[in-house]
């Protein structure tokens, strides 16, 4: 059982984690959905912060933790297991000098994987970008999150069927459909679900995680997330500019030892080199160009 068990983790808060008003809420209905029995999914942009509240909702629970990452190449098999190698068994019975018995039995090995492991011994399943594995794939959920029961195409008899452990709870993230790479969710499983949209943190959460996340003063760390939520809201780049690009951002100052300033020629290369890198997916000239000006636009008017 230990060797099997070497994939689980054990949920603990993140030291800097940031537990605003905004976070709690999502948090509460979270816990609220779990326990009256559905499982939960966080849909939402890149940088809405769905994996953290994954595994901050995980630590909630006071669970063992098994994380299962989505790709496009997996097969059912590469989620519960399957037959892995062969164990060997080999009786030689001399217990009658004149007669020599010689008996070899060969039987295939069946390994559980992630999924099967959570399932049987209660623990929370954390899938995150789920609809990046086909799904196909993802089938052998339905059953699961519904009728409790997991079937296995073992060939012994007591594993064909493996019932759900009553402490078994599951967690999904996924990225808007429209994203690359992203397969459309099977509606029977979308249905066996509570889907939580989440958009970009509100003003005092991405302030907040900016200055755990960078030890930036408040005020410093004010201006920088201004100028990203100006740039998000100004509507004219290729993908909106998330807390990710506020937390690089405020990250490089700290390590420069910079201080936000409209007289600063570093500060803003910084910050047109973050959030062009942030805002396109091919870094046209337009979107450079656009970006530039803006971001110089915004600190002229914050510093």
């Amino acid at each position: 059982m230990i060797q099997e068990l070497n994939t689980v983790l054990k949920p603990t808060p993140l030291p800097d984690f940031v537990e605003t008003q905004y976070v709690r809420d999502i948090i509460d209905r979270a816990l609220a959905y779990i326990q009256a029995g559905f499982p939960v999914h966080f849909r939402g942009p890149s940088g809405t912060g769905k994996t953290t509240m994954a595994m901050h909702l995980a630590s909630k629970l006071g669970r063992p933790v098994v994380i299962i990452h989505g790709d496009a190449e997996y097969k059912t098999s590469d989620l519960i297991g399957g037959e892995s190698g062969y164990s060997f068994k080999k009786l030689d019975d001399r217990f009658i000098h004149t007669v020599h018995k010689y008996q070899e039995d060969m039987t295939k090995q069946w390994v559980n994987n992630r999924l099967t492991q959570a399932v049987k011994y209660g623990f929370t399943l954390v899938y995150d970008e789920f609809t990046r594995s086909r799904p196909e794939a993802n089938n052998i959920l339905l059953p699961i999150l519904q009728e409790r029961m997991m079937s296995t195409p073992s060939i012994k008899e007591e594993e064909a069927y493996l019932k759900v452990h009553e402490d078994f709870c599951a967690i999904f993230t996924s990225n808007p459909e429209e994203y690359a790479g992203v397969n459309r969710t099977q509606d029977a499983l979308r249905d066996r679900m509570v889907t939580m949209d989440l958009d970009h943190f509100d003003y005092q959460t991405e302030l907040q995680i900016v200055i755990a996340k960078s030890q930036l003063p408040y005020e410093e760390a004010e201006i920088i997330v201004k100028i990203v939520r100006g740039l998000r809201e100004s509507g004219k780049t290729e993908f909106d500019p998330t807390i990710r690009g506020a937390i690089m951002i405020a990250k490089t100052l700290a390590v420069l030892g910079i201080l936000p300033s409209k007289t600063d020629k570093k500060f803003r290369v910084i910050c047109q080199d973050i959030l062009t890198s942030e805002t396109s997916r091919i870094g046209s000239k337009t979107n450079q160009e656009r970006v530039r000006a803006i971001v110089e636009e915004l600190i002229v008017t914050l510093t």
